[in-house]
């Protein structure tokens, strides 16, 4: 079976149709036989009394120039039956039953029908010239005239006929699926977490209204994200105030060196929650993608990490350009890298290239890695593995905000086991060659 829902209808609309205009056309066959029979049988009939009338009004002499007037202007022969005959007999068919019954009853039971005599094909009918008469004849008579063809006109109209059929069941398979294909692209485009166009609410009742359950389905969610991020937003920038009046306080007043610094680091690290904070907040606002250089936006993110002291193996070819968001794909890339050095065990590496239609962006350490069976759980926001990487503190934010990028570009973020041990972190962004 196909796998698509428009495919698997037609299909059985399309069996649908055939299989009703083969059984229509075998009960025509089937009716069609008896009619078709009496009239074959009322021609031979026909012409075996006027060859019988002509042989007793013709003089002697004159009945040789009339079997040949017969065949060369009808297509009649006229030939005596002898008994070594080679006889082929009709098919068994159910019209060559009724033909055979017929011609038996208009010229008596006596009567053979063949398709060959002696090799000859033809329809050959047998009769005598009198009842009582002993000689018999054969009648040769075209051969079209016994069997049964459906005329052409028919077979063209019957063809006519299945391609309408054939047309509006497409027609009707694509009217079904062209709503749920809608709406398939609308769950990938919720999926990506991006808003959806809002869905045509017209069609059959049941479409309409799972196109409106659809649509307010995709408005609330819209809203609910809204407001999550403005709380999220709204809270972070009114923490940052008292934070850096906070730490403004504790370098002036605090003495003790250690206790001083103690204070300073848990403001630091409220400091940096809050940024992811505003990070997942700021996520799918403020940028428009714009056609940008894919390997300078990476290599920049790079120069970044060597700059405050976090040097990484490098590795980036030439790459195709991509619509691209940059701001929120080096948000993405950071955060990889902040994940690797703070549980990769100091040896990080920055990879990218492209490979069957799409570019893949890779960052990988040598840490603890993560379960296989973990890696979906930690894309979702506020999740955290504490029995593997258990280094740091975070919110648990940090792939989550790469995660959504990835879905705004229309891409994926894989989670894998780096080839001797720790974690490979892959971004993969597609593009058309």
């Amino acid at each position: 079976m196909p796998r698509s829902l428009l495919a698997r209808t037609f299909l059985l609309l399309a069996l649908l149709v055939l299989l009703t205009t083969a059984a229509w056309l075998s009960l025509f066959r089937y009716m069609d036989a008896e009619p078709r029979a009496r009239e074959t049988a009322q021609l031979a009939a026909s012409a075996v009394n006027l060859i019988r009338a002509s042989l007793f009004a013709a003089a002697p002499e004159k009945r040789l120039a009339l079997f040949n007037e017969f065949s060369t202007r009808e297509g009649i022969r006229l030939l005596p039956a002898e008994p070594e005959d080679q006889i082929e007999a009709m098919p068994d068919t159910h019209f060559l039953k009724l033909l055979q019954d017929e011609l038996g009853s208009r010229l008596g039971s006596h009567t053979r029908i063949a398709a060959a005599v002696d090799g000859v094909p033809g329809f050959w009918v047998s009769f005598r010239l009198d009842e009582h008469d002993e000689e018999e004849y054969w009648l040769v008579l075209p051969r079209e005239r016994a069997i049964r063809n459906f005329a052409a006109h028919w077979l063209s109209w019957m063809a006519l006929a299945v391609t309408l059929a054939l047309a509006v069941a497409w027609l009707i398979a694509s009217r079904i699926s062209r709503p749920l294909k809608a709406m398939a692209r609308g769950v990938e485009a919720v999926g990506r977490g991006q808003t959806p166009s809002p869905l045509p609410e017209d069609g059959a009742e049941e479409i309409k209204r799972l196109a409106k359950a659809f649509n307010t389905m995709a408005t609330d969610l819209e809203r609910h994200e809204k407001d999550r991020s403005e709380v999220l937003a709204g809270i972070s920038h009114d923490l940052r105030t008292p934070l850096t009046r906070l730490r403004l306080e504790a370098e002036l007043s605090v003495s003790e060196e250690s206790a001083r610094q103690a204070v300073v680091a848990d403001i630091e690290q409220m400091e940096a929650v809050i940024s992811q904070f505003m990070d997942y907040a700021r996520t799918e606002t403020g940028e428009a993608p714009v056609l940008s250089e894919t390997a300078s936006v990476i290599a920049l993110v790079a120069e970044r990490q060597t700059c405050i002291g976090r040097p990484l193996q490098v590795d980036i070819p030439t790459l195709p350009k991509l619509p691209l968001r940059p701001k929120a794909l080096s948000r993405a890339l950071t955060n990889l890298i902040d994940n690797a050095w703070k549980y990769g065990g100091g040896e990080v590496s920055l990879r990218a290239y492209a490979t069957h239609g799409k570019i893949c962006i890779e960052v990988a350490d040598r840490g603890p890695g993560i379960p296989s069976g973990e890696t979906e759980r930690l894309k979702r926001p506020f999740t955290r593995l504490e029995n593997a990487r258990t280094n740091a503190g975070g919110t648990g934010l940090g792939l989550a905000i790469v995660e959504r990028i990835c879905r705004l570009h229309g891409g994926s973020l894989e989670l894998l086991s780096n080839p001797g041990g720790g974690l490979l972190a892959r971004i993969n962004l597609p593009f058309s060659p």
